[in-house]
C-alpha cells in the first residue's frame, strides 16, 4: 500500500497503540485510483451483541453485492474499543481500509486528518444526492461549512428501556421522567434485591455521551462557542457529578459497572438482573440475547423537569454511524457505488431493521417497519430533543480526556472514594490540559 499525503493535524495526537491490518490501497498522490477494481476492505462497526451477530447481517448484504457488481468486499467487525484507535493509524499510516464505519461523532476529527474523502455535491450525486438524506444525519458528518467528511448509514438516539415486571412488582406505575423519580424508583427496585441502571463506566465514548447531555441539561457546554476545551466551567462540572452520582451518592447505578466497557449492561438487562438501561437503539441487541419485546417498555431518557426538548431539555445526543471512504483507496469507483448500494432505499431497511436503528434516509425512514412503538421514541428523539456533539476538529480527544475522567471517578466511585465537586474539577482540569495547545 502507497502512503496517504494527508496533512495531519492535532486531531491524531492521541496515542495510537493498535495498528492497522487490513489495506485498501491507494494512488501515488494520495487521491485515490481504481487500480484494484474487483477488491473492496470494509471495516464495520460491532452493533450487534457481538461481531459474529455483525457478520450474519452484514455477509448476505456483502454477498449481493458481489453478485450485482463482481466487486468482492473483504469484511472485519471491528469493536468499539478499539475502533478509533484504528482508524487513527490508518489515518497516519495510509494502510486503512476502503470504506469504514465512523462514529458520527468523531467526523470533524477526522476531516480534519484529510484522510477521507470529502463528499460534495458530485460524490453525492453519485449516491443519488444529498437531499436524500435527513437533516438531523447529516449535521453530524463534519464541520459546518465544509463537505462531509462521510454520509449517514444509521441513525440512532437514546432511550430508557424499562423492565415490566421489575416495574409492577416495585408498584411503580410509569417510567420516570425525570432524574428525581429514577432516583426515587431506585429505591423501590434494590428493596427487591435488582440492580436499578445499567451502565458502561469504563467505556469513554459512552461516558462522554452521557455526560454531554447532563451539560445540555445545566444550560452547559464543554467547548466555547469558537471551539476552545472549555471541560471546568460550573455547568461541565455539576453534569459530570450528577452522573457518577448515580453510582457514587445515589446507588443507582451498581458500584460493579465502574469496570463495565463491552456492553456487558445490555446483557444485564436482557437477562432481568437490572430495572433500566440508556442505550441507544436497543430492540434488535436485547432480541438477539432472547428477551422478548412484550417484557420491557421505552420512553425518552429523563430530563430535570418538565418534558424532553430543545436547549435545557436535550435528553440524548444525535447518535449514528456514518461511511467513509478513505480517499486513497485503489477501488475510488468500486468505494463510490459501495457506498451507494448501503445507503439505498432497499439496503437501509434491510440493514437498519436488523439493528433496530433508525434510517437517515428519507424514503427508508418513512417504511412502515419503523413506525413501531420504540421507533416513534427514537424517532421523535431524534427530532425534538436530541443535539449533535461539537462538530470540532479536537472532538476525538475530548472524547478520550473527558470520557477517561469519568471512568476514573466511576472508579473511585466503585471504591468508596469521595466524589465531590473539588474532585471532579481537578479531573476535568486534568483532561482540558490534555488536548492540543491552541
Amino acid at each position: 500500500m502507497r502512503r496517504l499525503r494527508a496533512a495531519l493535524t492535532g486531531a491524531v495526537t492521541l496515542s495510537l497503540a493498535l495498528t492497522a491490518t487490513a489495506c485498501g490501497g491507494g494512488s501515488a498522490t494520495g487521491e485515490g485510483s481504481n487500480d484494484s477494481p474487483k477488491t473492496l476492505t470494509y471495516w464495520a462497526s460491532n452493533q450487534g451483541a457481538s461481531i459474529e451477530v455483525d457478520k450474519k447481517v452484514l455477509q448476505p448484504e456483502l454477498d449481493k453485492f458481489e453478485k450485482r457488481t463482481g466487486i468482492k468486499v473483504e469484511l472485519e467487525v471491528v469493536p468499539w474499543s478499539d475502533l478509533l484507535n484504528r482508524i487513527l493509524t490508518a489515518t497516519t499510516s495510509g494502510q486503512g481500509p476502503d470504506v469504514l464505519n465512523i462514529g458520527n461523532t468523531w467526523s470533524a476529527s477526522l476531516q480534519s486528518t484529510g484522510a477521507l474523502l470529502p463528499w460534495d455535491e458530485k460524490n453525492f450525486a453519485k449516491i443519488g444526492g444529498r437531499d436524500r438524506f435527513v437533516d438531523s444525519a447529516l449535521g453530524s458528518t463534519g464541520v459546518a461549512g465544509q463537505d462531509p467528511a462521510a454520509v449517514p448509514l444509521y441513525s440512532m438516539a437514546y432511550a430508557l428501556y424499562y423492565n415490566k415486571k421489575i416495574f409492577a412488582d416495585a408498584g411503580i406505575t410509569r417510567p420516570p421522567a425525570t432524574w428525581d423519580e429514577l432516583v426515587a424508583d431506585g429505591r423501590k427496585i434494590r428493596k427487591l434485591g435488582k440492580q436499578v441502571l445499567g451502565a458502561e463506566g469504563a467505556n469513554v465514548a459512552e461516558n462522554i455521551h452521557h455526560v454531554f447531555v447532563f451539560a445540555k441539561q445545566h444550560g452547559a457546554d464543554f467547548f466555547t462557542p469558537d471551539g476552545k476545551p472549555d471541560f471546568t466551567n460550573e455547568g461541565a462540572v455539576r453534569a459530570v457529578k450528577q452522573y457518577v452520582d448515580l453510582m457514587a451518592a445515589d446507588k443507582v447505578i451498581p458500584a460493579g459497572n465502574a469496570e463495565y466497557a463491552q456492553n456487558q449492561s445490555v446483557s444485564d438487562f436482557a437477562k432481568g438482573r437490572t430495572a433500566m438501561l440508556l442505550w441507544q437503539s436497543a430492540s434488535a441487541n436485547l432480541k438477539s440475547q432472547g428477551m422478548s419485546e412484550d417484557a420491557y417498555g421505552i420512553a425518552p431518557v429523563p430530563v430535570q423537569s418538565g418534558t424532553p426538548g430543545a436547549g435545557t431539555q436535550v435528553n440524548s445526543m444525535v447518535a449514528g454511524i456514518n461511511l467513509a471512504v478513505f480517499k486513497n483507496t485503489d477501488n475510488l469507483d468500486g468505494a463510490t457505488e459501495f457506498v451507494k448500494f448501503m445507503t439505498s432505499d432497499e439496503e437501509q431497511k434491510i440493514l437498519n431493521k436488523a439493528y433496530s436503528s433508525i434510517p437517515p434516509v428519507k424514503a427508508a425512514q418513512s417504511d412502515p417497519a419503523f413506525n413501531t412503538p420504540a421507533n416513534t421514541v427514537l424517532k421523535d428523539t431524534l427530532a425534538r430533543s436530541a443535539a449533535a456533539l461539537p462538530q470540532v476538529p479536537d472532538e476525538s480527544q475530548f472524547e478520550t480526556a473527558v470520557g477517561t475522567a469519568v471512568k476514573e471517578l466511576f472508579a473511585d466511585a466503585a471504591a468508596g472514594r469521595p466524589v465531590t465537586a473539588e474532585s471532579v474539577k481537578a479531573k476535568l482540569e486534568k483532561a482540558q490540559q490534555q488536548m492540543p495547545a491552541k
